[in-house]
């Protein structure tokens, strides 16, 4: 609000006013504050989905780990899947249509439902996605993709 000051003579005044009014600035320039703020803003927008990836970490070696228990389990697609629609588990050739159901026999006794798969890779992913649907759908917990290095043959 502005401050009202009395003048001693007021004859003397130029224009004739008794009182004179002097303005303070007691306004806080907000704009700065603003421009820092949405600065903020997009550097934090920018570097929250970096900050959710995982950290490396070199797990602990222990020497009284438990052993692995049972075989592993692999079912094996050649690139002639996409005709005849016959997957290999383990070397056994069976339809894809009976895959379910012996995969479901074969993980009753096991206390580990993992399967890895070995699949061709000139098929393509929807055809990966359907055995891994087939395989998810028979009480299989985990689905591994067996690759292989470049150097290796």
């Amino acid at each position: 609000m502005p401050k009202v000051q009395a003048i001693a003579d007021a004859g003397s005044s130029r224009h004739g006013r008794g009182r004179r009014v002097a303005s303070s600035l007691s306004e806080i320039n907000v704009v700065p504050l603003v421009d820092v703020m949405l600065v903020l803003l997009i550097i934090f927008m920018i570097t929250a989905p970096m900050i959710q990836r995982g950290i490396d970490v070199n797990l602990p070696v222990s020497r009284r780990a438990p052993q692995i228990t049972g075989e592993r389990v692999f079912v094996n697609v050649p690139l002639a899947y996409r005709k005849d629609r016959i997957v290999y588990l383990e070397n056994e050739p069976i339809h894809v249509r009976a895959l379910q159901e012996r995969v479901r026999q074969k993980m009753e006794n096991r206390s580990d439902k993992d399967v890895y798969q070995r699949t061709d890779g000139a098929l393509q992913v929807q055809d990966l996605m359907d055995i891994t649907d087939l395989l998810k759908g028979a009480g299989v917990e985990h689905v591994g993709v067996v690759a292989k290095l470049p150097g290796d043959r």
